[in-house]
């Protein structure tokens, strides 16, 4: 081969292998993306559904730290801290704001009404969007609809203990919904026969081990917990009240029983974060958040842990655990 073809064959491998390697860089700036939740980093829990919204930007064709960046902060179970981060995140410049709940979703929204906001797990949705199908500003995402759950929680709850009588729900006064959530769970409550006792959580550090000891005393068979993040920051501690003194307990997901809580029912948490990628993918790609409809869950499950059952001396009927879709034993 002469010193021509060499130089040739060799030309065309380098074009070749600079088209590749143009082909393979983003074009024009990488887009960058804020994430604020109110958990921490060190939360197991958050490292899952990270994972999983990473899984769900990668299935699209992005790659983080190349394709597209993204930027974090963690509230640490302090909601207050919110619009601080918040203004960390938008005077880094993000495109958009991946925010883990509606109460970080509002908060955002409150720093900035134009940046694009995408919600993972909202709840209580006023003040946020119009409407599911028209959100008709900059916030949009997914729902996990926890309260309008609360009269079946209460009914497997119910079922689970037939000769209870006395139940306390266990909230977050300052949480946006408070008002609706205490209103409806008690319209669930006349309907079974049964006497509610709503209880507010009003601080992360809010005297835990007196609403506990309130509790025995006044003689409550069992409890329900709504995952609010001043509430889920103190779920270690309530979980370990809960089998100290032998209280059943109903949760509003499934994190909390696999931490060793009762039973819980409803939609899968950790799904949305895989899911929201393609919230993110269509507004990088021009749509608006006032016109990408907030996703509503289609399946829910009932859980229940016959460890922790064991643990507090209760026996689960066989009526309620055929009902059951997961039972850890």
């Amino acid at each position: 081969m002469n010193k021509r073809v060499v130089c040739f064959v060799l030309g065309a491998m380098l074009l070749a292998l600079s088209v590749s390697a143009e082909a393979q860089q983003p074009t024009g700036n990488v887009p960058r993306i804020g994430f604020l939740t109110t958990a921490s980093a060190s939360d197991p829990q958050t490292t899952l559904r990270l994972d999983a919204f990473r899984q769900g930007l990668r299935d699209l064709g992005y790659v983080e730290g190349k394709t597209v960046n993204i930027d974090y902060r963690y509230a640490d179970g302090k909601p207050e801290r919110l619009p601080q981060l918040a203004e960390e995140l938008i005077h880094l410049k993000i495109n958009i704001l991946l925010a883990s709940n509606a109460t970080v979703a509002r908060a955002a929204k409150k720093s900035n009404v134009t940046i694009p906001i995408v919600a993972a797990n909202m709840g209580e949705l006023s003040g946020l969007v119009d409407s599911l199908a028209r959100p008709g500003g900059n916030v949009t995402g997914l729902t996990h609809i926890s309260i309008e759950l609360l009269g079946k929680r209460l009914e497997l709850l119910k079922e689970a203990l037939p000769k209870v009588s006395r139940f306390v729900f266990l909230d977050d006064a300052n949480s946006k919904g408070y008002q609706r959530v205490a209103k409806e769970t008690q319209g669930a409550a006349k309907a079974l026969g049964v006497q509610l006792q709503v209880v507010e959580v009003k601080a992360a550090n809010s005297d835990i081990e007196g609403v506990f000891q309130t509790m025995v005393e006044e003689r409550i068979g069992a409890f329900i917990v709504e995952s609010t993040p001043r509430i889920l920051f103190q779920r270690k501690k309530i979980l370990r009240l809960a089998e100290q003194n032998r209280l059943p307990a109903m949760h509003s997901e499934e994190e909390w029983v696999n931490a060793g809580g009762l039973m819980s029912y409803g939609a899968n948490r950790n799904d949305p974060y895989r899911r929201v990628a393609t919230y993110v993918d269509k507004i990088l790609k021009g749509s608006k958040p006032a016109d990408l409809p907030v996703e509503q869950p289609t399946k829910f499950e009932f859980i229940i842990n016959l460890k922790a059952a064991k643990q507090i001396g209760l026996t689960i009927p066989p009526n309620v655990l055929v009902r059951a879709d997961k039972v850890i034993k």
